[in-house]
């Protein structure tokens, strides 16, 4: 990812930038407000890391203008001291948070690769064909996808690398969706589990039970994928900020 590092202490963006190159990063440095203004538009970085105390304008200033620029731009403003209205402010103007110094870098590295898409979505339905064009759908948006169509193997996927949320159907065959998202929960309790189903009415049941057990939410088919893509961009934006708000 190409990632803009704006912070007025040169040691900082050096120390910053090189750990980003390590990693596999690209890295472009900034030294004031409205230097890291110009150099988004000339280089339209995946992200920003940003200091909130520089000379001229602030780092929330240079955000706001960043953001007029490019509206969803990605932006972390960092900070030594910070009041609970500076934070607030910066928040409520677009950050994705406000970390403190000196920088928790494991932290970043962990944002950075979420905000890749590198998490992967798993999608259990027992129709390989709904299975194979989800798939297709959310891999064009960028996301990572696995499927699968026996019930029975689920688990076995969320033992492997971290899945970002799974899309699971209610009505697999002769197995309740339910008893698969409480055997998910037993062991994920914070796992992101969207449900899918075609039968609205006659699995109201069922829909209620899930809610119970805490299914993130209930899609009905024909999916609308509009509706998919903005909860699991809401659950990708819950996360990365759940991941930064402890720093």
């Amino acid at each position: 990812m190409k990632i803009l590092v704006v912070d007025d202490d040169r040691r900082i963006v050096k120390t910053t930038c090189d750990i980003l190159k390590i990693k596999g990063h690209e890295a472009i440095a900034a030294y004031t407000g409205e230097e890291g203004v110009e150099a988004l538009k000339r280089e339209r970085p995946d992200c920003v890391l940003m200091d909130i105390k520089m000379p001229g304008i602030s780092g929330v200033e240079a955000m706001k203008q960043m953001r007029a620029i490019v509206p969803d731009l990605p932006v972390v403003l960092v900070t030594a001291y910070a009041t609970e209205d500076t934070i607030a402010e910066a928040e409520r103007d677009g950050a994705y948070a406000v970390m403190s110094k000196p920088l928790d870098f494991q932290v970043v590295l962990s944002f950075l690769a979420l905000l890749r898409k590198e998490e992967s979505i798993l999608v259990v339905d027992d129709d390989p064909l709904f299975c194979k064009t989800l798939k297709d759908i959310l891999t064009l948006r960028g996301y990572r996808v696995e499927t699968e169509t026996e019930p029975e193997k689920v688990m076995d996927h969320l033992e492997g690398d971290y899945k970002l949320a799974v899309v699971l159907d209610l009505k697999l065959g002769v197995v309740d969706g339910t008893d698969v998202l409480k055997e998910v929960r037993a062991k994920y309790p914070n796992k992101p589990v969207v449900l899918v189903t075609g039968y609205r009415d006659e699995m109201a049941g069922s829909i209620e039970k899930a809610r119970k057990i805490g299914a993130y939410t209930c899609l009905y088919k024909p999916l609308e994928t509009d509706s998919l893509f903005r909860v699991i961009e809401e659950i990708r934006l819950k996360k990365l900020q759940n991941l930064l708000v402890s720093t």
